[in-house]
Order: C-alpha cells, then sequence, then structure tokens
C-alpha cells in the first residue's frame, strides 16, 4: 500500500468588525476597527510576510474595509470623526467635559486584563486605582487629573498595539519603559503610529494577494445571515421545537442577499482587482437556497461547519462513514450549469486554536497542531489527498494569547513552511485540484446551519432575537411602501438603501440575549435601535416609540444597574 499524498491545508482568518458608524453624523461609537487593525491586523499580516512560503486564506469582510478607508480619510484630513481617537491627542485632558471623562473611563479598561493590563504595571496601577475610587461611590472618577486620563488613554493604546510592532518600532519601547507622564508631544507621536499602521492595513494585504501568497476572500456586505433573509423556516430543520418571530419572513430577503452579495463583488473587485472567488458566508451560516444563489452570483466556492457537513450527509442519505474520511475533503453542492464548491471546516482543530491553545506554549501548541495534521494525513486512504480546513475568526482570539499569539503563530508557520507532508493551499486552488472532482464529493442536499452548533440559534429562536427581527421586519415593510412611493429622489434612496444594509448585518442578533456580558448587549442593543431610527428618518417617518425601549433583557439588566449604581 502506497503512502497518502500531501495533506493539504486551509488557514483560512476571517476578518470583520459590524459598522459602528452613526450613519447621521458620521461618528464612531466604537474604536473596534482600529484597534483591531492596529494589533491583530497588523500583526497576522507580518507573520505571513515573515514566511512566505506559507498560503492562507483571508476573508474581508466589506463593511470592514469601508470602515478602514474611512479612518485613513480622517487621518489624511485631520477631521477625526472617532471621539477615543480625538481624546487621544486632546490638548489639556483637566479640560474635558463629563461625557469624555465618562468614555475614556469607560472604554479604556475594556480588553483581556490578564493579558492586555496586568503584564504592564503602570497600566496595571492605573487600573487598581480607579477599581478603588470606584468602590467608594460612583462620581469617583471625577478626582482622577488630566495626567491620569493622558496616561490611560496611552496604555490603552500601547496595550493595542502588535506585538510585531512592538518589536519594530522604537518608539512603543520608549513609550513602554516610561510608563507614566506622557506628555502631549508624546501622545500625538504615538497618534501618528496609529494612523500610518491603520491607514496601511489594506495595502498589506493587497501585497500579500498579488504575490501569491494570500487568497482573498469575502462575505455579503454588511455580513447578514444569509438563510435567515431567504427565509426564516429555514432555521426550523435544526431546531423545530424553537419559537420564531410571528413574521412569516423577511420581505423581499432573496433581493436583499442579492444585493449584499453583489456589492459584496463589486466593492472587492474596486479594491484587488477582481471579484473574489469565493465567499466565507457570515458565520459560516449556509442553506441549499443560498449556496445556489451564491453560485448565480458568480461564486465559486464557500464554507460552513463541520457539523452542516454530517447533518447534510444524514439528509443525503449518504454514509458518513469515519469523520475524518467524510470531513477532509470539498464537496461540489447544486447540480445546475454552476455548482459551487463547499469547504467544511475542522470544528476541533479550529476551536484548539480559537480556544484552547493560548494556556500553552506557543511552541508546544504549535508542535500539538502539527501532530494532529501528522496523524490524519497518516489515517488517509492510500492516494488521497486530505484536505482540512481551518476557519476561524483572525482578531479576537489573539488577545487571550501571551504576546498576542506571537510565539504560537511564528512556530506554526516556521513548521509548516518546512514540513515535507503538509502543503498549505488556497481554497480556490483546492477547489480547481482533479483530484477532488470525484462523485464522492457531490452534496446533493444541504442541512440549514452555521459553523455555532451547526444551527442558526445564535441569530434567531429566542424572545431578544425574534423581537429583534420583528422590528427589523416593520421597519423593511415601511421601506418598501416609501420607495413605492416615489417620496425619495436617488440620492435618499441609495442612502436609506444603505441604512437598512446596515440593520440587516448579522451582529445585532450575535448580542441579544441575557448570556452575554451586560455592558456589551446593551452598546448593540443601542446601536440597533439607533440604526433602525435613523432609517425611518431617512424615509421621511417618525421613528416608532418601541424604538426607545430595549430589546434585549441583557441590555435592560445593564440599564437598571447602572441606574441603581447612579442612586447609590
Amino acid at each position: 500500500m502506497g503512502a497518502p499524498e500531501p495533506l493539504q491545508l486551509i488557514l483560512l482568518w476571517h476578518m470583520h468588525q459590524p459598522d459602528f458608524r452613526d450613519h447621521d453624523s458620521g461618528e464612531f461609537k466604537q474604536p473596534w476597527v482600529y484597534l483591531h487593525a492596529l494589533k491583530d491586523y497588523s500583526d497576522m499580516a507580518a507573520h505571513l510576510e515573515a514566511q512566505p512560503r506559507v498560503k492562507a486564506v483571508v476573508n474581508l469582510v466589506p463593511i470592514l474595509l469601508d470602515q478602514l478607508d474611512d479612518y485613513t480619510d480622517q487621518f489624511a484630513t485631520a477631521q477625526l470623526r472617532d471621539p477615543l481617537l480625538r481624546l487621544l491627542v486632546h490638548e489639556d485632558l483637566d479640560r474635558i467635559g463629563d461625557e469624555e471623562r465618562k468614555l475614556l473611563l469607560d472604554q479604556c479598561f475594556r480588553s483581556n486584563h490578564s493579558k492586555m493590563v496586568e503584564p504592564f504595571a503602570p497600566y496595571k496601577r492605573l487600573r487598581d486605582l480607579y477599581e478603588f475610587l470606584s468602590a467608594q461611590g460612583a462620581e469617583a472618577g471625577c478626582y482622577l487629573s488630566g495626567q491620569y486620563l493622558a496616561d490611560l488613554v496611552t496604555w490603552y493604546h500601547l496595550s493595542w498595539t502588535g506585538e510585531t510592532l512592538r518589536r519594530e518600532r522604537e518608539l512603543l519601547v520608549q513609550l513602554m519603559t516610561q510608563g507614566a507622564n506622557f506628555t502631549l508631544a508624546q501622545r500625538r507621536a504615538l497618534y501618528e503610529l496609529v494612523a500610518q499602521v491603520v491607514s496601511g492595513t489594506v495595502e498589506r494585504y493587497r501585497r500579500l494577494a498579488q504575490s501569491g501568497q494570500v487568497e482573498l476572500s469575502t462575505t455579503p456586505y454588511f455580513h447578514p445571515i444569509g438563510p435567515l433573509l431567504l427565509e426564516f423556516d429555514s432555521a426550523r430543520e435544526a431546531m423545530p421545537d424553537a419559537p420564531f418571530p410571528h413574521a412569516d419572513a423577511y420581505p423581499g430577503g432573496r433581493s436583499r442577499l442579492a444585493w449584499h452579495v453583489r456589492e459584496a463583488q463589486t466593492s472587492h473587485a474596486r479594491r484587488f482587482g477582481a471579484p473574489a472567488a469565493g465567499m466565507w458566508p457570515a458565520e459560516g451560516a449556509v442553506s441549499l437556497p443560498f449556496c445556489e444563489l451564491l453560485a448565480d452570483q458568480g461564486v465559486s466556492w464557500a464554507a460552513s461547519g463541520e457539523a452542516v457537513l454530517l447533518n447534510s450527509l444524514r439528509k443525503s442519505g449518504m454514509p458518513a462513514g469515519p469523520r475524518e474520511h467524510a470531513l477532509y475533503r470539498p464537496y461540489r453542492i447544486g447540480t445546475g450549469a454552476r455548482p459551487i464548491t463547499c469547504f467544511f471546516r475542522d470544528d476541533r482543530l479550529s476551536d484548539l486554536i480559537g480556544f484552547e491553545y493560548k494556556d500553552w506554549h506557543g511552541s508546544d501548541a504549535a508542535a500539538d497542531f502539527v501532530r494532529q495534521l501528522e496523524a490524519i494525513r497518516a489515517a488517509a486512504p492510500a492516494g488521497e489527498s486530505p484536505v482540512v480546513s481551518v476557519m476561524l475568526d483572525g482578531e479576537n482570539a489573539w488577545e487571550f494569547y501571551p504576546y498576542n499569539g506571537y510565539y504560537f503563530l511564528r512556530s506554526l508557520y516556521d513548521a509548516l513552511a518546512s514540513h515535507l507532508s503538509i502543503e498549505t493551499v488556497h481554497c480556490a486552488q483546492a477547489a480547481a485540484d482533479p483530484r477532488h472532482a470525484s462523485d464522492a464529493n457531490r452534496l446533493p442536499e444541504m442541512v440549514t446551519g452555521s459553523w455555532v452548533f451547526g444551527n442558526l440559534s445564535t441569530w434567531i429562536g429566542s424572545a431578544d432575537k425574534n423581537r429583534a427581527w420583528e422590528l427589523l421586519v416593520s421597519a423593511k415593510h415601511s421601506y418598501d411602501l416609501v420607495l413605492a412611493s416615489g417620496r425619495l429622489d436617488a440620492r435618499e434612496a441609495a442612502a436609506a438603501a444603505r441604512q437598512l444594509a446596515a440593520c440587516e448585518g448579522s451582529d445585532w442578533f450575535w448580542w441579544f440575549g441575557d448570556y452575554n456580558p451586560a455592558e456589551s448587549v446593551r452598546s448593540f442593543d443601542r446601536l440597533y435601535r439607533a440604526y433602525l431610527a435613523n432609517l425611518y428618518r431617512l424615509l421621511k417617518l417618525v421613528p416608532p416609540a418601541q424604538l426607545d425601549e430595549p430589546i434585549s433583557l441583557g441590555a435592560l439588566h445593564a440599564q437598571t444597574h447602572n441606574a441603581m449604581r447612579r442612586a447609590a
């Protein structure tokens, strides 16, 4: 018996942030886009640049790219619409207002404290002092000086710099060594570094793609859950007993989803020279009608979670056999003239990186990961080339790792680059490989689901999430009526369409529910309702009063807690 073919490893890093802008004022309500660019997007590019023999797929969501472009414009014009950036370079933090002071104190401890605060003694002292004063009363923060705030906002940005930047930029070493009493000139120098890194993010990935090392893929524009835009009932297949919204369906959902796919490809072509070959659907949420829609739009590959494959194999009456034999191959979906290839992530390997290896020594974690791949290859039938898909968030995991995952990623990429029987490949490359074109790789049926639990329960099927959908359905009915009336001119209609698209994103529904951190739920709840209210105003309608009330119990609990603190 001959040895198995080299294992083909797909590393897909998904980069996404929802639209955090107030579309009325243009102000950013959260700073996560530029902070992740400073820390994670810069580090992930640097690791690939340092090891050009490793191929990867980087999925860039269009609304993330739009916001990176927005920040680039802000830096170029010095017209800052992010309040945290304005405060970083504020001339006199002793003279800021109560709301700005509150913003700094609320925002500048929002990170993983064990990895991003406690390793830095000066930053930890700032936190300990704030916690001590806060324990004395809700208004204790007013006693903190402008210098305290200057040090706080500086350390927050220092903690959000990528580890590769810290090893390259002397300014960061100087500031972190100094530790306290940062001057306005030093804060401005840090701001200039932030501007340079964030503004250069997209270009770094463009160069990696042009070199052939990285395949850039995309996602429907505002990251909507595609199957739910098509039909709410599609979620019942995997969760038949869950409650659902009173509305039967999202009105005009197919045309809306087609808009997100079409606009994503237009955006991708404008930025990178051609439409993307493939898409990572938002949250890996797929259904057979959605995959057929993608194929009709010229998308050649998509991806989802392992549980979706196993459920689909059972529905198709196909023997799953050993997990590794079913999972480690791409599948062709659909029987029409334009079938689409679908990859299914190895949930276990992907989750090791996402959730487990953070507690390991970096080189030990990388060695374990490679051993797992070697075992998969050894178990493959002779003559077969297993395709292992490791797909996960490329930004949020690293703040839980020491040094932002620096040692793990460097060790992993070095090991893969020199391995004789593991080949890193792009999705487009694996999809076109004739070795994967047999009838055994055709999947006639697909059960609707996502990478989370294999179903759509994270976005529908509970009181809070259903309520959010019902509010969106009502707004969409109003949108359709107003556009049909001809009351809006072309510019006004385009603004309303974009605001509607922002409301269709997946992140709002993800956060609704009292199982999430209360403050985060409150923030997303408030922003979602503001987006819906702005949609009504763009339609020249009065926003309904129900948008003044929190949707989620988690948001309500946070609101009650804050009211009690103010009364104490």
